[in-house]
């Protein structure tokens, strides 16, 4: 009875899908390859409904589909050139679909010989996906696995032109292979575009996830990337006066040190900024005023760098550490390191002059006089100062570690499937979150602080308040992990990198995806908004840094240059200089500034990509280390740049 309710439910989905008014049209539509689904259409993603026409059918005869296969490529490989390569995406996508449906209809010998015949001749990052499929021979294995349920419900993307669709559907129709046309009707969705077919080197900048490319109406809805307003600190000139006087009182007191200029525009409003009280966000506290005119004055005497104006950089290594280090994390002020352990201990050492101290008893605190400007330091207990700390409280490997804006807080993410919020001044746990079923692989503070983000091996991402024990939103839609989490700088939306080989962009408002961005080749491990906030970074096992436009989602750069798996990307304070850092022992700067300059962001072709940047020209400099992978980086407030590296002896 269950089963039948569900059936119809799907049908009905599907009816309004369509359009349609009735299950005789449907069955038209579905048999009838002219009514291929039009751009304007959402691809298929519920997997109850999909699975109702995703049942492979058995074509009889099983050694029919090799000919198909066979009949199929000799097809593309005599097309003309102009449209060749963007015929050429089907190959892929119809040949796994023909090894699933001989797998489930029992044809196993077949399957494998499929497999063995033509899987080499697939593009090189599908390989790793062809070889966990090649694991699947009998239909029971394919309960549960998490690629084969991922072809079966969804539907395999490809941005095509209308010239090449046309010639691939007039084929299609002379050569009536049935096993090739039901796989394209029923698990291919085309994204058609007017123009000019792609050439290879676009396909290839923009191809590589599980599911295929992003549809432009993935793509359409409008990102509020500027930056908020920043709060007036009234006080601030008055102390840079001062400080000025102390130095020469010679100077006239209206000369004021030189700011770079894209930290003086952050004072005016920004046209694509979002509306002040679109995401409710926490007022500032005084001792948030306080560390904002600091970091004011600390970014008014900072170092603008460019190509000839390279930042020094510190490099903490962590020694005897070597599997056991699985996170490290600097403060926003660059005075807290804290360090995630394979042993589920947390430890944090202060990295300027002053010790970390805890508070004074109960007792001790009713003795303080609470009215006292320096109340705040009567209450710390200067006995109990140390250089470093140590939290326990974590069951299994800690893979992440976040510093709230203020430094009074610290996340930590597990394995255990918890997310726990230290207090960095009593220096015990707080609250212990439970939200995602498997291990957390990421957890991230927004930049004003109370929200924070999640990313886990459930395929999900989820936005919490740390005043709150549920997550506020849960973001689902990646088909594999979500390795990786970050804010933007606006705190109103958050970017995720997965093992989908996709970026994807949430609105925290809304809770829908808002960017939906492929091209990487491999797992993302790291993600990085500019300053600005109109660009993302994000690098991982394929060895590549690539630049993102939030503007319109298009992939504008592709830096390669690495040769190991990238788990760290930073911007330098003022934006001019793009940092990776690298398990191939390798920190590299990258000229952002001129990346940036040489775009025509205003004229880009939005029906699909425009050509990639690709010159190594970006580099700067490439810097080693003796033997120690790199696990984070940070720049300071005056772009001194801070990096964390085990050694591997």
């Amino acid at each position: 009875m269950a089963s039948d309710k569900q059936t119809l439910l799907a049908v009905l989905q599907l009816l309004r899908r369509y359009n349609l008014k009735s299950t005789e049209e449907l069955l038209k539509k579905e048999a009838n390859l002219t009514d291929v689904e039009t751009p304007g259409e959402t691809p298929q993603t519920d997997s109850e409904v999909s699975s109702v026409l995703s049942a492979y059918k058995s074509e009889g005869d099983p050694d029919v589909y090799e000919d198909a296969y066979v009949d199929l490529k000799k097809f593309v490989e005599g097309a003309l050139d102009i449209y060749k390569h963007e015929l050429g995406m089907i190959l892929y996508p119809v040949f796994v679909h023909m090894y699933l449906e001989l797998v489930y209809n029992g044809h196993e010998q077949q399957a494998i010989k499929l497999m063995e015949k033509f899987g080499p001749d697939q593009e090189e990052y599908y390989q790793d996906d062809l070889k966990r499929l090649s694991h699947v021979t009998k239909k029971d294995h394919m309960k549960g696995n998490e690629l084969t349920d991922t072809f079966k419900s969804s539907e395999f993307i490809i941005r095509m032109s209308r010239d090449t669709l046309s010639i691939l559907k007039r084929h299609l129709q002379e050569k009536k292979h049935s096993v090739v046309l039901n796989i394209i009707q029923e698990h291919l969705y085309f994204d058609m575009y007017e123009g000019v077919a792609r050439n290879k080197q676009q396909i290839e900048a923009t191809s590589g996830a599980v599911v295929g490319e992003a549809t432009r109406q993935d793509n359409k809805a409008k990102v509020y990337y500027g930056l908020l307003k920043e709060p007036d600190i009234q006080y601030l000139p008055v102390e840079e006066e001062e400080e000025a006087d102390a130095d020469n009182a010679d100077k006239p007191k209206k000369k004021k040190p030189k700011k770079d200029p894209l930290f003086s525009k952050k004072a005016k409003s920004d046209p694509n900024a979002p509306p002040p009280d679109r995401m409710p966000l926490p007022d500032l506290k005084d001792a948030d005023k306080v560390e904002k005119a600091k970091a004011m004055r600390e970014a008014s005497k900072r170092v603008t760098l460019g190509p000839d104006s390279l930042p020094s950089i510190c490099f903490y290594t962590l020694l005897n550490s070597h599997s056991m280090v699985t996170s490290a994390e600097i403060a926003e002020d660059s005075s807290l390191l804290a360090v995630g352990f394979a042993d589920s201990v947390i430890k944090i050492w202060t990295l300027v002059p002053q010790k970390l101290r805890a508070m004074k008893s109960a007792e001790q605190l009713q003795d303080i006089d609470r009215e006292a400007e320096d109340v705040w330091v009567r209450m710390m207990d200067d006995r109990s100062a140390e250089t470093s700390r140590v939290f326990h409280g974590h069951t299994g490997p800690v893979y992440r570690v976040a510093f709230s804006p203020d430094r009074s807080l610290l996340l930590s993410c597990s394995e255990d499937t918890t997310v726990r919020l230290w207090s960095l001044q009593t220096w015990t746990c707080l609250v212990c979150y439970k939200g995602h079923c498997f291990p957390v692989w990421d957890v991230r503070f927004a930049p004003h602080g109370y929200y924070f983000a999640t990313a886990g091996h459930d395929k999900t991402a989820r936005l919490w308040a740390t005043d709150q024990h549920q997550p506020l939103r849960i973001f689902a839609g990646h088909f594999s992990d979500v390795d990786c989490v970050q804010f933007h700088p606006n705190s109103n939306y958050v970017a995720t990198g997965s093992s989908d080989r996709t970026v994807r962009l949430w609105d925290c408002v809304t809770g829908s995806h808002v960017r939906l961005m492929t091209g990487h080749k491999a797992p993302i491990y790291s993600l990085s908004f500019s300053v600005e906030g109109r660009f993302l970074a994000s690098a991982g096992s394929d060895y590549r840094v690539l630049i993102w436009d939030l503007a319109h989602g298009h992939l504008l750069a592709e830096l390669s240059s690495h040769t190991a798996p990238i788990h760290s990307l930073a911007f330098s304070r003022d934006g001019h200089i793009l940092t990776s850092g690298s398990l191939d022992c390798s920190i590299k700067l990258w000229d952002f500034t001129r990346l940036v300059e040489e775009m025509t962001l205003e004229d880009v072709n939005v029906s699909h990509n425009p050509d990639i940047k690709k010159s190594e020209s970006y580099l700067l400099r490439s810097y080693g280390t003796k033997n120690s992978g790199v696990l984070g980086l940070h720049f300071t407030r005056r772009n001194l740049l801070l990096a964390v590296g085990i050694y591997d002896s």
